[in-house]
């Protein structure tokens, strides 16, 4: 949205294909019970317009997903988005035509259009993963994703109800669906770690502060690693003692949200710095939950804390203290296949009358490789990319003349607040089309070799991290066959950022530009 707010402020004609039928992205989809950012409301907003900034009034801390689509949707309204917007297509196919310098676009409909620059804001999270369980299409209940929930919402009062999958969508339903359903099954493969959140109404004087300040949080959000404004403690977990060490964790605990990886300087840099407060959360979890065993369960290992999505929670680890939910370990028995009736595991079967799949997405690289891309010389990005995406900036591909992507793999994107990461890149690229209008460039092309050191160095700050050493979805790992490799940039948001003024202030160096051919 904000990307065809500024394009049509160049005088551009534009032209949004959306496979939904109304704004909001993972916002749309994603409606299921519980579900909330796990971003500060306040924090989790567009900058770019200060009258937008001071009007809306976020009511909780952690905004919930009918706030979040509300906001969208204000802001769509506001701006009158909606108009350029074509709704319920999916865009099929993109062949880049070296004789126009124009991208040929079909849409699953059947209908062509063609555009000089093509701009991909598909979503690191929008192509969803549904594992190919034996006997899925055999059962006779009903079967759902968190990701495709139903907008009109889905009662389970009295059902047996299956839950797979226990990463930020399971361990945020799964507490909804406890209260509902007569029995829940929590069907968990590798536990995550888990916050507080601590979640609480707005508080009306942080928030007329935070609208006084807006302009100068702003400001630094966009310098700091994650793109959030947030208290780093300095010192190293190793260089203080137990019982200060606990006083920070607890402090952090008892605040809530994802703030608890910087309660010291070195937790997401040290193995040995990390494991101290991944034992801290285990400390939590044996605390909360009252049977031993399934605490056990519960409490990760194995990995170290953060190089899976930390989840930021509201009652979960309470909820298996409840009668009516059992905890099923599938890594101890495995799922060996979905039956009429239920759910088989190699020591047990389950009755159950719907299912939920929390199994979230092909993430980064599903939803462009969903589609038919070919660039110059007809070449696929898909088989580009089987090895592994490559990037330059996560922005531009090499043999993709004038196409983006907005956060795509190689750019911070998830490891930051992604408003944060969606404003820069739009505000790149439209500051590059400005620098082609106004020169009378035709084309712009990552080169390879640019692209090569952009990958080189995204693997060279990746491993220089503890990110590697867990099978996550940043990894690709939860996709069978998808080549591992640590998507995101994890060298941060102030840092990406200014690499990329100064790769703009440099001419657009590592980028191939090229005047209309003469007729």
């Amino acid at each position: 949205m904000y990307m065809l707010y500024r394009l049509r402020q160049l005088g551009l004609s534009v032209r949004v294909y959306e496979a939904g039928s109304g704004v909001g992205g993972v916002w749309f989809w994603n409606r299921y019970p519980g579900a909330r950012c796990d971003i500060e409301s306040m924090n989790y907003s567009y900058s770019f317009s200060h009258e937008l900034e001071q009007e809306w009034k976020w009511t909780e801390k952690y905004a919930t997903q009918p706030e979040i689509l509300r906001y969208i949707n204000h802001v769509a309204d506001r701006f009158s988005l909606r108009e350029d917007i074509q709704f319920k297509t999916r865009v099929s196919a993109s062949v880049f035509n070296e004789a126009t310098n124009r991208w040929e676009i079909q849409t699953d409909d059947g209908a062509r259009a063609s555009a000089r620059f093509l701009i991909m804001a598909t979503g690191c999270m929008s192509a969803v993963n549904v594992p190919d369980f034996k006997g899925l299409e055999s059962f006779q209940g009903k079967a759902w994703h968190t990701a495709r929930w139903p907008e009109e919402g889905v009662d389970f009062t009295g059902q047996r109800v299956g839950v797979i999958g226990t990463g930020s969508s399971g361990i945020q339903v799964i507490p909804k669906l406890a209260e509902q359903a007569a029995h829940l099954f929590v069907f968990q493969r590798t536990p995550s770690f888990s916050v507080p959140a601590r979640n609480a109404p707005i508080d009306p004087v942080y928030e007329s502060w935070m609208k006084a300040n807006y302009a100068d949080y702003r400001r630094r959000a966009r310098e700091t690693r994650a793109g959030v404004v947030m208290e780093v403690n300095p010192k190293s977990a190793l260089e203080v003692s137990p019982e200060e060490r606990e006083r920070e964790y607890m402090a952090r605990w008892e605040k809530g949200g994802t703030a608890f990886l910087a309660t010291f300087s070195d937790v997401m840099a040290r193995r040995e710095a990390n494991e101290t407060a991944a034992e801290f959360v285990r400390s939590q979890i044996r605390a909360t939950v009252r049977d031993p065993a399934v605490a056990a369960a519960l409490s990760p290992s194995g990995y170290p804390l953060g190089t899976k999505r930390l989840c930021v929670d509201t009652g979960y680890y309470e909820t298996f203290n409840r009668d009516n939910v059992t905890l099923v370990d599938v890594k101890l028995s495995p799922l060996e296949e979905i039956t009429p009736r239920g759910l088989r595991t190699r020591s047990a079967e389950y009755e159950l009358d719907s299912i939920v799949f929390a199994t979230g997405f092909d993430a980064f690289t599903g939803a462009l490789c969903n589609i038919d891309i070919r660039g110059r010389g007809n070449a696929s990005l898909k088989q580009k990319w089987a090895g592994g995406p490559r990037t330059y900036l996560g922005l531009a591909i090499a043999g993709f003349p004038n196409l983006f992507t907005i956060t795509g793999p190689g750019s911070p994107s998830v490891f930051s607040n992604t408003l944060v990461s969606i404003e820069q890149h739009v505000e790149w690229i439209t500051g590059c089309i400005t620098h082609l209008r106004e020169r009378h460039l035709e084309r712009i092309e990552a080169t390879v070799e640019a692209e090569d050191g952009w990958v080189a160095h995204v693997k060279e700050v990746a491993d220089r991290t503890l990110y590697p050493l867990a099978n996550s979805w940043y990894m690709g790992a939860n996709i069978p066959g998808k080549t591992r490799v640590l998507m995101p940039y994890a060298g941060g948001v102030g840092a990406y950022r200014k690499k990329c003024e100064e790769i703009a202030a440099q001419g657009y160096a590592g980028f191939s530009l090229e005047p209309p051919r003469a007729m």
